[in-house]
């Protein structure tokens, strides 16, 4: 009986599968993540205003982690970039996709607060992106 139920279950997957393959559709599983920014930044401490660079090509997107020591408590876009698109993924992490067939400069912010070993503030985090 064991054997005609495993038997069963692993037909019912080989179904799924060869029907998600016809049909053309993906699993979420193989969804690729975007990549952190190659970023130059010299992060301030909490209360302190810092600027970063980032490098990403044309129609690519990143994700820009809120990177100054302790810990985050909240996060937001202070200044939209003009080029692109800004998410916020969660208090420490937003992603920046940069328009497609742009070439050139943007510039956006991201306000954040949080408490760290020596201070605790809100901090201003202002990067230039070179798109490709």
């Amino acid at each position: 009986m064991k054997t005609s139920i495993v038997t069963t279950r692993l037909s019912s997957v080989a179904a799924l599968a060869l029907i998600l393959a016809v049909s053309g559709v993906t699993p979420a599983l193989s969804a690729q993540a975007v990549p952190e920014c190659s970023m130059s930044v010299t992060l301030a401490d909490w209360g302190e205003n810092s600027t970063g660079d980032i490098d990403v090509a044309s129609g690519a997107s990143c994700q820009i982690p809120v990177g100054i020591r302790g810990t985050v408590t909240d996060s937001s876009i202070s200044q939209k970039p003009s080029y692109g698109k800004l998410k916020k993924i969660d208090a420490t992490t937003f992603e920046y996709r940069a328009k497609a067939k742009y070439k050139g400069s943007d510039t956006f912010a991201i306000k954040a607060t949080g408490k760290g070993p020596k201070a605790s503030g809100t901090s201003v985090i202002t990067v230039h992106a070179t798109i490709k």
